[in-house]
């Protein structure tokens, strides 16, 4: 296979033109250069190639799983964010607003505004209460968010 490169490079820097005068060009007399001698690409992968492909790439034929007709993907589309995470979606100045606060308010973090659906629970959250909405809610996410005094909503 020729790419454009090849058109660019002189003649005089060919590798053919050091056999000039060398009957078969280095193909040899016996085998001769043919064209596709063993099929183009991937032919053979089952007959004749078979060996290779079961060598280097076990499990390339063959079917595996159930089908699902008209995949719509939205059905399963729940982007998840850690609690770690959680307060970077509100800015500082608001978590230090309600922090300072006496009354004993919390902001309401709505995780669906900036595009999660699950609140996950890797990671520490500070000891400030605090209202979030979200779909989904793990376990351990549920729980450490009621541990410092939170709540949790879920939304349609």
């Amino acid at each position: 296979s020729f790419s454009r490169n090849d058109a660019k490079m002189p003649t005089r820097d060919h590798k053919n033109r050091k056999k000039r005068g060398h009957v078969s060009a280095g193909h040899g007399r016996v085998g001769k250069h043919r064209k596709h001698p063993s099929g183009r690409g991937n032919a053979g992968g089952q007959h004749h190639h078979r060996i290779l492909m079961d060598k280097y790439h076990p499990g390339y034929f063959g079917k595996v799983g159930m089908r699902h007709f008209h995949l719509t993907r939205q059905a399963y589309h729940k982007p998840g964010v850690n609690l770690d995470k959680l307060w970077t979606l509100v800015s500082e100045q608001t978590r230090k607003k309600y922090a300072a606060d006496k009354d004993g308010k919390a902001p309401v973090i709505d995780v669906v505004q900036a595009g999660y659906y699950k609140v996950l629970g890797k990671g520490l959250l500070p000891k400030q209460p605090v209202i979030v909405r979200a779909k989904f809610f793990s376990r351990r996410a549920e729980e450490k968010i009621k541990a410092v005094g939170g709540t949790c909503i879920l939304t349609a």
